[in-house]
């Protein structure tokens, strides 16, 4: 089968991204394309949709499908919009139709998109995660963990579990490898893994590092910037609203809400596509492979900002 595939990436949070039918067998897709490009992340797959302007599917790099990611759900809104010119959709997910929206560029016309991230659940069963008798996590040591770090457990509706620590955390990432693999790996608390996050307080916003779930330390995550932002309002290291995200792979805002128990989270970031593949794809791997690639420009431009807003992610051991 020959498909054509776009390499595109948020925040340097890197897929393929591919429209087609339903079927059962994209997780093979996702494990042969990751496999042959160490840079990918995963697959993103468009389908048609009956309650929506399209349906996304995302896959992990080991073949596990995720039920939503923030930085690959910017990529699809500006697949869908520029393919029917429009500028504002809605995508069904596996858990929710979501409302994306074309805005503004960011310096020299690089592509920008809102995407809704929902829904949001404190309720541990929903993650899920099992520890003693509690129902939430929210903002408490995880005393066999650390003493120190403050946890909160929250489904975006990705899993997250997110440490606020010092700035020597993120220097030396040891101690959040250590406990990320152990969650993903077979443990008593989190039967599906889960995404673990150390947040760090800095002038202009917070830094978020991620150790994602089917994948390792990322770029950036989009549900886990946003979750990450909720929980620093709540924690009251930055006021609600508009919140400045930094990561090892740029720079999103995210817009927090609260009003009583509802919540409202809003990640605007890059949707930047990186080049046009032909791809053959069959049933024995060695038949697989890629035919050409067509390289575009939009990396450039991305680059230029990175450097803008790298004296923050410099702070911190890459």
């Amino acid at each position: 089968m020959d498909l054509t595939l776009l390499k595109v990436h948020g925040s340097m949070n890197t897929f393929y991204l591919v429209e087609g039918p339903e079927r059962d067998d994209y997780n093979e897709l996702a494990l042969r394309l990751t496999a042959l490009d160490s840079e990918a992340d995963g697959l993103l797959v468009v389908l048609p949709s009956l309650q929506a302007d399209a349906k996304m599917r995302v896959f992990n790099r080991d073949g596990s499908e995720a039920s939503m990611c923030g930085n690959g759900l910017r990529c699809v809104a500006r697949f869908v919009c520029e393919r029917q010119g429009i500028e504002e959709a809605v995508i069904e997910t596996m858990k929710a139709l979501l409302k994306v929206k074309k805005e503004k560029t960011l310096q020299d016309g690089i592509a920008r998109y809102s995407v809704e991230i929902s829904p949001v659940s404190f309720k541990l069963k929903d993650l899920p995660m099992v520890y003693e008798d509690n129902d939430e996590w929210l903002l408490k040591p995880l005393p066999f963990l650390s003493d120190d770090i403050v946890f909160s457990a929250v489904a975006v509706p990705n899993p997250h579990l997110i440490g606020l620590v010092p700035a020597a955390y993120q220097n030396d990432q040891s101690h959040q490898q250590k406990w990320a693999e152990f969650f993903n790996g077979p443990n008593d608390y989190f039967s599906d893994g889960v995404n673990v996050s150390y947040v760090t307080k800095v002038e202009e916003g917070i830094f978020v590092r991620t150790f994602e779930r089917g994948v390792g330390f990322t770029n950036a995550c989009g549900t886990a910037m946003t979750a990450s932002a909720l929980i620093s309002c709540m924690a009251g290291l930055v006021p609600f609203g508009n919140v400045n995200v930094y990561n090892p792979g740029g720079m999103v805002q995210c817009q927090v809400e609260k009003k009583g128990e509802e919540i409202r989270l809003l990640l605007t970031g890059n949707a930047t596509v990186l080049s046009v593949h032909r791809f053959q794809w069959e049933n024995e791997v060695e038949d697989s492979g890629f035919k050409s690639v067509t390289e575009l420009e939009e990396q450039v431009l991305y680059e230029k900002f990175i450097e803008q807003t790298s004296s923050i992610s410099d702070q911190f051991a890459q």
